[in-house]
């Protein structure tokens, strides 16, 4: 196996080396992914990659998969401009998407698209120049949907806002309002509208072929309040009238009801997309010659099917995944399961493949596979050759770490019901009498999944046992795990979490008063609610990014069109104050550590200071760190490596461990 890009080169570059690191395993473990997004040119030749760098920042690099050689031809601070993602127009155009937090009345994101060529020259605006005259801001800089007619000429089919103008003088005011898409070439910056705005339209699906064939709209009442509603249109091939095809309804906790549609294959004249069988998430195809013939393409009995394999530039549907202990692909197409089938043998270890991208005839395609004691590496296999070559590792700052490996396991929640979870042990333990800790996932629509999980991996190589349980609340295992949602019926989803703790001390895995919880967002939220239940199960508390009070969370989304769907998701009632951790300090014992970015987007800052001001006031011990200028990710290696490195000095002072270099 060769590899095909000079990593040395390439990591001296992007990644210098931290020296503010407490420990190594902070430093290792707190850098954030080397490449961050990746996509491979139509003739199979060059690869585009996004890596980080100073701290925040990102580079876009182009490398020559032939030479070896590469090139740094964008870069972005992360201050606060950050590209999130880059694709080839053509083999010598590239468009990258680039996001950034402005403040008008509110904070808010704003996107736009740039166009490139893979040597950095001739930068230019994608997407459509702001007007003087616009009455409203224009947050969105459009989505790339498709390419051009053929897929590789340099032409992109994208999304655009139109909004209403004033008129100046003689000029007669701009009355279009809608989302649009427009034909643009991604060199000249000509552009060909494809389709007229359309009020309240909110998506489009492509054939791959250039061709627009469904037509989503996001329903609103009351002056544009969203109501969380959809209905789709398409058009049978060749026609260009819209056609009813339905609607998605939601519950208003977070469920659906109805066919979500993801994409069309043009050759099959089908469209795909996902709902309920059983009370769990499945595939269908709606056939779009005019009969909306239906067919269940496939189901699983235990969880739901929520991912769509596609491949190629005209991102054609290839098979469907899932995931019950592991991740699962079933191909439709024979020839990959079988390439699925030979990489598993030739990479040992990184059973978790995923193609990523293909080459315009798709003889080369660009894949990456990892697991859960390998973060992953990316790859190139020729179909001609039959020649698999290294592109680059995930995160090569760990490539001479031994990983802890990753455990499926149940355990019995206090009815009796057994929750799914994975549970990591540090390398060369016995299992045994250990300091643990519980960490439940954000969302709360969302799971944990086999792998490699860096905040997981970091704590298991500092000695502790890890627990993620998908505690009800949790998504994938259908409409009746996830109840209400963790919000509403958060004293499931914390009973669960609890019960999880409960269950590493009766297993002798945690040892007597080692117990602590830690989470990200809503499983910030969950660690600091936790002891409504138990004030005395957890010895230590470490909220990042947390949700700490339900009528505030609401509030956030006032003055926004989505402020009455995230209203229904919160719901009314007595839980609101009883789930919501800020109410309840009293119950507290635990020290509490908390981290948040000032630019959080999702979850406020201003949850976290009143968390910590309550608790001040109670008499209880709080820190809470602040990071300025990030968001609720927190991508900065700086903040990622302090975040560590606080965070395990803390568990191991209130746990009553010994320090660890």
């Amino acid at each position: 196996m060769k590899n095909l890009v000079r990593a040395a080169m390439l990591a001296a570059s992007a990644m210098p080396a931290i020296a503010y690191a407490q420990s190594e395993d902070a430093r290792k473990f707190g850098a954030r992914e080397f490449i961050q997004q990746i996509s491979l040119s139509p003739d199979g030749t060059q690869v585009a990659m996004l890596q980080p760098v100073s701290g925040r920042g990102d580079a876009l690099m182009v490398a020559n998969l032939e030479t070896g050689e590469s090139k740094m031809v964008l870069n972005s601070s992360g201050d606060p401009d950050q590209i999130t993602s880059c694709r080839w127009a053509s083999t010598t155009r590239l468009v990258c998407n680039i996001y950034m937090i402005g403040k008008l009345d509110k904070k808010l994101a704003f996107t736009r698209m740039v166009s490139l060529n893979a040597d950095g020259s001739d930068l230019k605006l994608l997407s459509q120049r702001d007007s003087a005259t616009a009455l409203d801001i224009i947050q969105s800089g459009g989505d790339i949907i498709d390419w051009g007619p053929d897929g590789s000429n340099g032409s992109v089919l994208m999304t655009r806002e139109f909004v209403p103008e004033y008129s100046t003088g003689s000029h007669v005011a701009n009355a279009r309002e809608g989302l649009a898409v427009e034909l643009v070439d991604a060199t000249t910056l000509k552009r060909k509208l494809v389709e007229s705005p359309r009020g309240g339209a909110n998506e489009y699906i492509s054939d791959g072929h250039g061709n627009v064939r469904i037509i989503g709209f996001a329903q609103a009442r009351n002056e544009g309040m969203l109501t969380g509603n959809y209905s789709y249109q398409y058009r049978t091939a060749g026609d260009r009238d819209w056609k009813k095809l339905g609607d998605l309804v939601s519950d208003g906790g977070g469920g659906y009801s109805g066919f979500n549609p993801y994409a069309v294959d043009r050759d099959a004249n089908v469209v795909y997309g996902f709902d309920d069988k059983d009370g769990r998430s499945a595939l269908y195809s709606i056939a779009l010659d005019g009969s909306l013939t239906r067919k269940l393409v496939f189901a699983h009995p235990e969880v739901d099917v929520d991912g769509l394999v596609r491949i190629g530039r005209q991102r054609r549907v290839v098979g469907v995944s899932y995931a019950t202990d592991k991740r699962t692909t079933e191909f439709f197409d024979p020839e990959l399961q079988k390439l699925r089938n030979a990489l598993g043998r030739a990479l040992p270890g990184k059973p978790l493949v995923t193609f990523i991208d293909a080459s315009a005839d798709e003889k080369k395609l660009l894949l990456f596979a990892g697991g859960d004691t390998d973060p992953g590496t990316y790859y190139l296999y020729d179909k001609t050759s039959k020649q698999l070559g290294e592109v680059m590792p995930l995160r090569p700052p760990l490539a001479e770490t031994k990983l802890a490996s990753v455990k499926p396991v149940t355990f019995p929640a206090a009815d009796g019901t057994q929750i799914p979870g994975y549970l990591t042990l540090p390398v060369g333990s016995d299992g045994k009498n250990l300091p643990a800790i519980v960490m439940p996932h954000g969302g709360p629509g969302s799971r944990d999944e086999w792998g490699f999980d860096w905040l997981a991996q970091f704590y298991a190589a500092r000695g502790f046992a890890v627990l993620q349980p998908n505690f009800r609340g949790s998504t994938g295992y259908g409409d009746g795990w996830f109840q209400k949602n963790g919000f509403q019926s958060w004293r499931t989803a914390i009973g669960d979490v609890n019960d999880g703790g409960r269950w590493l001390e009766k297993q002798g895995i945690a040892a007597p008063g080692k117990l602590a919880i830690v989470g990200w967002s809503y499983g910030g939220y969950a660690a600091l609610q936790s002891p409504a239940l138990d004030p005395d199960l957890f010895k230590a508390i470490v909220a990042i990014a947390p949700v700490t009070d339900l009528e505030t969370l609401r509030n956030e989304a006032q003055g926004f069109t989505s402020y009455n769907i995230v209203s229904k998701f919160i719901g009314s009632g007595p839980h609101v104050k009883e789930g919501s951790p800020a109410q309840n300090v009293q119950k507290i014992k635990a020290p509490v550590l908390m981290f948040h970015g000032d630019q959080d987007l999702n979850v406020g800052i201003g949850e976290s200071r009143m968390m910590a001001s309550r608790l001040r006031g109670a008499g209880k011990p709080v820190e809470l760190v602040e990071f300025k200028g990030l968001d609720h990710q927190l991508d900065d290696d700086k903040a990622r490596t302090q975040m560590l490195d606080k965070s395990d000095a803390f568990l191991r002072a209130a746990l009553g461990l010994a320090a660890k270099p």
